[in-house]
């Protein structure tokens, strides 16, 4: 008969063969590439002694050689304190790709995060389907699809990119809330050899998928130097986000600062003389939140606008900015992307927004109308008008066009708008206007003439229309307030929105333009 000791020896063999399906060979291949194993990178991510694992005795029913975890480390644990589910491929099993186990692991570990209602963190180093389940593999990854509608907007969902991740491999990472990489990392839907094969076509690995060609197509959230970097991306991102959409984001260190500091004080000269002048907007956000903290999301595209995570008072808000230092922080088909997708994620968490706005307007151009700047426009419009969340808007230098609606206006959804005395709104520059509107005048004097009576005309309209005074006369604006004062005025105006709340009308869902 068994013994009892016999059953636990048994017990501790087969987890010593779970922990390393392929032995000594896989962790040959992991030295070979230089990676660490999937249990390693959770317990990078999680609480130190947090991560309990599910599903480790797994394997495809049926075959005498088959490995234990089919390819993939699914669990639980812990990012200060608070219960994430976390799954991590492993790439000495199947090359990471996905069979019927490893789907139904994978889909047991979503199911538990929409049930319990706690953030996903999905590690991603897989070569996609497993061409030897032909459609076994298809299968599980349009149910994980699926599944990925039920966890959207209602828990956080996180993945990491850190090794060549291909075809089905990159369509759910894709439709997670951010997407993470490592400088090494490679994504792309089929590789440079069956492009060649198919089209002709002939591209290099780097050009086709690297993290940093992807990040600018806008595929990747944030490039992290190493995996390191990238676990301490994400519990940092996870630190402003809720548990779920009806929890409130951690409340860190509240009712700091609550005077006029001397950083305050320096805001009032910030803004040069010039408005050809330049600054950097990162100069203004250091002063106005927490700590000077900020966690920006997409910093490697787009970044004529700034997108990310602070702190007022304590709690989360995003966070949406133009940048004057890159195409004057002029609105175009790209940023609009990137606004709109962070704009939808704040407010499906609750997190209010607050625009920093200096923007001469749409950028205006052939090759921006050709890629869609209208619809992509059109979509940035739409998602502030769809928020629910208390919307502050500081409007610190230009604020013209439709730009000007589009970040954050009182028309357009924003409960409080406040502008600095350098603030200019108008429907466009003094320049394009006198050139659209006194043509007839300007050509109407003698030539030598004409350039010292536009300047009369571009300061005229400085001094008299494009200013926050109009504005304000009309009710656009709330106040105007000195520039040292704005983080103590944001704070103020997040106080009294705390309690809003704004239903839509019943309805399937809303039509945006896509």
């Amino acid at each position: 008969m068994e013994t009892t000791g016999a059953k636990l020896a048994l017990l501790q063999q087969h987890l010593a063969a779970a922990r390393e399906p392929t032995g000594a060979a896989g962790i040959a291949k992991r030295a070979a590439k230089n990676i660490r194993s999937p249990r390693e990178r959770i317990e990078m991510l999680l609480d130190p002694g947090s991560f309990i694992e599910v599903g480790a005795l797994v394997r495809q029913p049926g075959h005498i050689d088959a490995l234990y975890g089919d390819g993939v480390v699914t669990g639980r644990g812990t990012v200060d304190g608070r219960p994430v589910m976390v799954i991590s491929h492993d790439q000495t099993v199947y090359g990471g790709s996905i069979g019927e186990m490893f789907g139904r692991k994978v889909a047991a570990a979503m199911d538990l995060a929409a049930d319990v209602g706690c953030p996903f963190v999905a590690i991603n180093d897989s070569g996609g389907a497993r061409v030897q389940d032909t459609a076994t593999s298809l299968a599980w990854y349009a149910a994980l699809s699926r599944r990925q509608l039920r966890m959207s907007g209602a828990v956080p969902q996180v993945s990491l990119m850190l090794g060549k991740c291909a075809a089905g491999a990159v369509y759910s990472p894709i439709n997670t809330d951010v997407l993470i990489a490592t400088e090494s990392a490679y994504m792309f839907v089929t590789g440079p050899d069956i492009i060649q094969e198919t089209t002709g076509e002939e591209v290099t690995l780097e050009e086709l998928g690297s993290a940093f060609n992807q990040a600018q197509n806008g595929n990747i959230h944030h490039i992290a130097v190493d995996e390191r970097a990238a676990f301490a991306w994400a519990r940092d991102y996870l630190s402003f986000m809720p548990s779920n959409c009806f929890d409130q984001a951690p409340v860190v260190n509240p009712g700091l600062e609550p005077a006029l500091t001397d950083s305050d004080r320096e805001l009032n000269s910030i803004i040069p003389d010039s408005d050809r002048a330049g600054y950097d907007m990162y100069d203004i956000l250091a002063r106005i939140f927490d700590d000077g903290d900020f966690h920006e999301v997409g910093d490697a595209a787009a970044r004529n606008m700034i997108t990310g995570f602070a702190r007022v008072d304590g709690r989360s808000v995003g966070v949406v900015a133009n940048q004057p230092l890159v195409a004057s922080g002029a609105i175009d088909a790209r940023c609009s992307d990137k606004a709109a997708h962070f704009i939808r994620l704040c407010d499906a968490f609750g997190l209010p927004l607050v625009f920093i706005v200096d923007t001469p307007g749409v950028l205006p151009g052939v090759e921006e109308e050709k890629i869609g700047v209208i619809k992509r426009g059109g979509r940035f419009f739409y998602a502030v008008t769809e928020a629910t969340v208390p919307i502050v808007t500081v409007i610190v230098r230009k604020a013209y066009g439709g730009a000007y609606a589009v970040m954050g206006s009182k028309q357009l959804g924003g409960d409080i708008n406040l502008a600095w005395p350098t603030a200019r709104i108008a429907v466009m520059g003094a320049e394009a206007a006198v050139s659209l509107t006194q043509r007839r005048q300007l050509a109407a004097v003698p030539e030598d003439e004409r350039p010292a009576l536009r300047q009369q005309m571009i300061d005229f309209y400085n001094a008299t229309m494009a200013t926050p005074w109009t504005a304000a006369e009309r009710g656009y604006i709330d106040t105007v307030i000195e520039p040292a004062h704005t983080r103590l005025e944001i704070r103020k105006a997040l106080r009294l929105l705390r309690d809003k709340t704004v239903s839509h009308a019943p309805r399937k869902h809303h039509l945006m333009p896509l």
